[in-house]
């Protein structure tokens, strides 16, 4: 694991939401610095999804800055974000279930135009999921949950990231398949890409991770070396278990 990074690769100012007359965001801030893997952990309803589909635009903001290699991105527009590198495998994985496995990596791959580079990170997702390249041609939706989730992670790598966004990877996978897909997303991260991650299992999370930021109803609450995390007692008594 990468511990310290020189300047931050995304950098997260006052991050502000409303929906409606709810604050969602109240005003989190954060930085994830290239080649870490850096987790945000919390209950259901903290605000872990809301901070991600800010990032990228997918919701408006209310207030607060993100800072993309030192570039405001915080008026871009989604499939902007997405070309300049920043890319998120969202929760629930969200696969196009008519399409073929295939179809649905080429998808990953629509903002690019290096016919060759497309090809080697075909080759790469293959590596990564061999049993994609088993169901190449197999209707996306006929797929089970842990494969579904190894193709959504593929089609973002077919947009060629430099920071991957993943949302709640482990939900409603087996434990089995949880500790390939951890493997997988560490795999990921040491040939090159930073990773911003998103999940309710704080054990796994913070166990991977770098660093880790604990949100609560909005407020990062407390943050620190994951491995001190891990140590702490309030953050065991609430998200680990005791």
């Amino acid at each position: 694991m990468h511990e310290t990074m020189g300047t931050p690769m995304l950098t997260v100012t006052d991050l502000t939401v409303y929906y409606g007359a709810i604050q969602a965001l109240r005003g989190i801030s954060f930085e994830v610095r290239q080649g870490e893997i850096i987790t945000l952990i919390g209950s259901n309803g903290a605000g872990k999804t809301t901070t991600l589909h800010a990032i990228s635009n997918i919701i408006k903001k209310t207030g607060g800055q993100v800072l993309f290699d030192g570039k405001d991105i915080s008026a871009l527009s989604p499939d902007r974000i997405v070309a300049s590198g920043l890319i998120q495998v969202p929760e629930g994985r969200r696969i196009f279930a008519n399409l073929s496995v295939r179809d649905n990596l080429e998808m990953g791959a629509y903002t690019r135009h290096d016919r060759g580079g497309i090809h080697r990170d075909m080759d790469m997702v293959y590596g990564l999921f061999p049993r994609l390249k088993e169901r190449l041609h197999q209707v996306a939706g006929t797929l089970s949950g842990g494969e579904q989730q190894m193709l959504a992670m593929g089609r973002a790598l077919m947009a060629a990231p430099r920071l991957l966004l993943l949302d709640e990877p482990s939900m409603g996978l087996a434990p089995i398949l949880v500790d390939e897909i951890f493997a997988i997303i560490r795999r990921i991260n040491e040939a090159g890409t930073t990773i911003l991650l998103v999940e309710q299992n704080a054990f796994k999370a913070l166990g991977l991770a770098v660093r880790g930021y604990i949100l609560e109803t909005g407020t990062v609450i407390k943050s620190g070396l994951a491995q001190d995390l891990m140590q702490d007692d309030a953050v065991k008594a609430a998200y680990l278990g005791g």
